[in-house]
């Protein structure tokens, strides 16, 4: 504990420090009470076409009118911005969005980027975050509550346990569950501290993963899972609300698996699946009716394959984006740019990124719902922020309409959360969670990436103030 200490009182005061911090206002654009943008396309997030020249009031922080600017009415008072040439979008719901960041080394360990990430996330839009697994659980719901309470930058957070994991997890951040009652009292001590969801990972058994539903069930709480021991038509059955990653952590099509074990050969048996078989065509129909809704996370699968073209998946100009390199710690870049330097051509695995693009159109096809997160992980070189719009660009690549991906970022997600009456789109009466950007996402879904203003709760933040605020420190704090 000596040693231990004074880390924590030091991390302590930093979160006090920027708590207290006298310069936030230089990161606001505007926080008057009433606001008329003026003269704007909207993108609604319903999935309806996008809407030129409409005027959208914002009044103590909601979202009060939105009409054609040639018949609407400016209230006395209000601050108007004349957005012409600009879109607005609904603030997007990251639904795989960990506050965490791989360090390297062996095994791989991770760290907390509780000063970089919040202001990263809402810069680029993300207005609301599901942290889906944690590694260091204590800090998240403390700084969700310096967020909540004005005292700290970011986005409105829902928090997930710490990873639900059996024996043999790749990395020793994660707890050991003993048994199904090891799980529900991991459930129930962390739903009682304020945690919201749980996470199943990837060596869990069927009996844990049934106890830890039961548990967060009885409490309204929901379960999502990165399986590997579990097929998702077993998950399924069992009860899970959301699988993580789309089709690429489905094992229960390698041959001769067995139960509550994590097989080799994922990928492989997945590269020879035929998505028009009819087991395939089954576990679409199992999850949709069972209302198990399915996390897409495209740009981690993408950051470790070769590129492909420079606008398809895999462009190098995703891969290398200087927005994203120059918020890195030197230590961090490096060890990316090191990981990107041994990818080879590897065209079978952008095929199986194609193959996992068709099932998640599929699974939309029959009904179900697709949520969308970037998970910061994998080689180092997904950030937070810039991977939830490298995620929307991947699922227009994917087949995907631009509005149908805008919608699956920001509406879908609010519906799995239960909070779609106050976020997820832009109507009246709605929280002024709001991206605006330059040009016409709905045209040229690349132009999402040209976000200025970021609204959560009807205060406009300036987005590439926030962003140059924290160069240098990811892979830091």
């Amino acid at each position: 504990m000596k040693t231990r200490l004074p880390i924590l009182l030091l991390f302590c005061f930093a979160l006090t420090a920027l708590a207290q911090a006298p310069d936030r206002q230089q990161f606001i654009r505007t926080e008057a009470k009433l606001i008329a943008l003026t003269h704007v396309r909207v993108i609604d997030g319903t999935g309806a076409p996008a809407k030129d020249d409409q005027t959208i009031v914002i009044n103590d922080g909601k979202i009060q009118s939105i009409e054609s600017s040639t018949s609407a009415k400016i209230p006395a008072g209000a601050e108007t911005m004349d957005l012409t040439g600009y879109t607005v979008l609904p603030g997007l719901v990251g639904m795989h969005n960990h506050m965490f960041f791989p360090m390297g080394g062996t095994p791989p360990m991770y760290s907390n980027m509780g000063i970089s990430f919040p202001r990263l996330y809402l810069a680029n839009g993300v207005t609301t975050i599901r942290t889906t697994g944690s590694v260091v659980p204590y800090t998240d719901l403390e700084i969700k509550k310096l967020i909540d309470s004005g005292r700290m930058i970011g986005p409105k957070m829902h928090i997930t346990a710490p990873y639900l994991e059996g024996p043999g997890s790749f990395t020793p951040v994660m707890h050991t569950l003993t048994s199904a009652d090891d799980a529900r009292r991991m459930v129930n001590f962390w739903a009682d501290l304020g945690a919201t969801s749980f996470k199943a990972y990837m060596n869990i058994t069927r009996d844990e993963l049934r106890a830890a539903v039961e548990e967060a069930h009885k409490r309204g709480l929901k379960v999502t899972g990165h399986l590997c021991s579990i097929g998702y038509k077993e998950a399924a059955d069992i009860g899970i609300d959301n699988l993580e990653h789309g089709l690429m952590a489905d094992s229960e099509f390698v041959a001769n698996k067995e139960p509550d074990k994590c097989p080799p050969g994922v990928n492989g048996s997945l590269r020879q699946l035929d998505l028009n078989s009819a087991a395939v065509q089954e576990t679409i129909r199992t999850l949709v009716a069972k209302n198990v809704a399915i996390t897409s996370t495209l740009p981690v699968f993408e950051a470790g394959s070769a590129p492909l073209s420079q606008s398809g998946i895999g462009a190098a100009s995703a891969l290398l984006n200087p927005r994203v390199l120059n918020v890195m710690s030197t230590d961090a870049r490096v060890r990316y740019l090191q990981a990107r330097a041994r990818v080879s051509s590897q065209g079978d695995y952008v095929a199986l990124l194609r193959k996992a693009m068709d099932f998640e159109r599929a699974f939309v096809k029959a009904g179900g719902l697709l949520i969308a997160g970037l998970d910061p992980t994998g080689n180092g070189g997904i950030v937070a922020g810039f991977g939830d719009l490298r995620e929307v660009e991947l699922l227009v690549e994917a087949g995907f309409t631009p509005v149908e991906a805008i919608q699956i970022a920001s509406l879908n997600g609010a519906k799995f959360l239960g909070e779609d009456t106050r976020i997820g789109s832009i109507a009246p009466g709605k929280h002024a969670d709001l991206m605006v950007v330059k040009g016409n996402p709905a045209a040229n879904i690349g132009d999402i990436e040209k976000v200025e203003i970021v609204f959560k709760d009807g205060i406009g933040y300036d987005s590439e103030k926030l962003i140059q605020s924290v160069q240098g420190l990811v892979g830091i704090r």
